[in-house]
């Protein structure tokens, strides 16, 4: 019996000297590195650069979004207008001159188009739209303009402008996709017969995607949004993704799919305390990609980045920030579905607005700040 008592006190005892001599669990992973980035001043002097698009020869166009005119960007970096813009431009709040997207076959139809708050010829009635134009081989002039989307909704009760959108972006589908703004108005998301808080789906003439799957106005993809103020498209995929606004909490960014809830229902009247994706009313919402938490951030314009040059971030989610005033770089899930790294960078320079990946391959970035407003050029270290 002693000796079988000192054999199981001497394995004990091995035992223990084992789980002593046995390596520690690895740390945790450390927080992600943002890059080191190189930034330049390439436009100064500007009022709210709201968005940005590059035409094929180069020549960077932008907007401003208490101005009517689009403007260019010349080799020298002076900056021009083109003339002959939205005369029926409204800039209040946050409605103005918004989004902007130049046409995939621009070479043989210089067309870009542009979504705007407008007050409508005669009744001073408000809307959001989007107008297609030409623009001459000098880039003096916007020609031949043609309303293809009308009729988004704006505010009506004392807060015109309030969630008016309006992101414009080709997809490499070559469909027009457009994200709208709720309007602030509790029904508009869940209606699908409202254009308010939805990603729209279109031709170059305003007319219905095929396979836009809501059941509705059939140029809606996807609904159930609040504010959608970045529309971006995963390079080899193309898979499309929403970056918008949240309320105290939860920006999101979002994977679309054709005919989804996005779960943002603040009606009856208009309450903010609503979850911007409220699964105990809708079980089958989809879920973000990603969330901010509380408080938002104010997310805005997005793009993905793509090329060696920016080595292990190639194919990262860029997104900019308003309210929080600085850039995320987010890597995405193989899937798609989750956003697995979020690291921030670009803080000292304010409100950030958009962000567009240029033909040479560094990142343009517009801030916000409603005085002498820059767009940077951003490249990695």
């Amino acid at each position: 019996m002693r000796l079988r008592f000192v054999l199981v006190t001497l394995v004990a005892a091995l035992g223990v000297v084992a789980a002593a001599c046995e390596p520690p669990p690895p740390p945790p992973p450390p927080p992600a590195q943002p890059p080191a980035l190189n930034v330049e001043t390439y436009v100064a002097g500007r009022s709210i650069p709201w968005d940005l698009a590059f035409t094929p020869d180069g020549t960077l166009l932008f907007t401003e979004r208490a101005a009517a005119e689009i403007r260019v960007v010349r080799p020298d970096r002076s900056v021009d207008e083109l003339a002959g813009g939205a005369v029926d431009l409204v800039a209040v709040f946050e409605g103005g001159m918004m989004g902007l997207a130049v046409d995939p076959a621009f070479g043989a139809n210089r067309r870009v188009y542009a979504c705007f708050l407008s007050s409508l010829p005669g009744g001073g009635v408000l809307d959001v739209r989007v107008a297609r134009f030409t623009v001459d081989a000098g880039y003096t002039t916007l020609a031949n303009r043609a309303d293809i989307v009308t009729g988004m909704p704006v505010n009506s009760t004392g807060s015109a402008g309030r969630h008016a959108g309006c992101r414009l972006r080709f997809g490499p589908d070559g469909y027009l996709w457009v994200g709208t703004g709720d309007a602030a108005t509790g029904a508009n998301p869940q209606s699908l017969a409202s254009l308010g808080g939805k990603v729209l789906r279109v031709d170059t003439n305003g007319a219905t995607a095929p396979g836009n799957a809501s059941g509705g106005d059939p140029r809606v993809y996807t609904y159930g949004h609040r504010n959608v103020q970045g529309l971006a498209f995963r390079p080899g995929s193309g898979t499309p993704y929403s970056v918008e606004q949240g309320t105290g909490c939860d920006d999101e960014v979002n994977r679309l799919v054709a005919g989804g809830n996005y779960g943002w229902d603040p009606g009856p009247g208009y309450d903010e305390s609503t979850p911007m994706t409220d699964l105990t009313k809708f079980p089958g919402a989809v879920r973000p990609a990603w969330a901010s938490g509380c408080p938002t951030d104010a997310t805005s314009g997005a793009a993905f980045l793509s090329g060696s040059q920016w080595g292990d971030w190639d194919g990262a989610l860029v997104v900019a920030a308003l309210k929080a005033s600085k850039l995320h770089f987010m890597k995405l899930s193989e899937g798609g579905d989750a956003v697995v790294e979020d690291t921030v960078t670009l803080t000292d320079h304010g409100r950030l607005r958009s962000a567009v990946q240029g033909p040479d391959g560094a990142l343009y970035v517009t801030t916000s700040n409603g005085g002498n407003d820059e767009i940077l050029r951003v490249t990695r270290s």
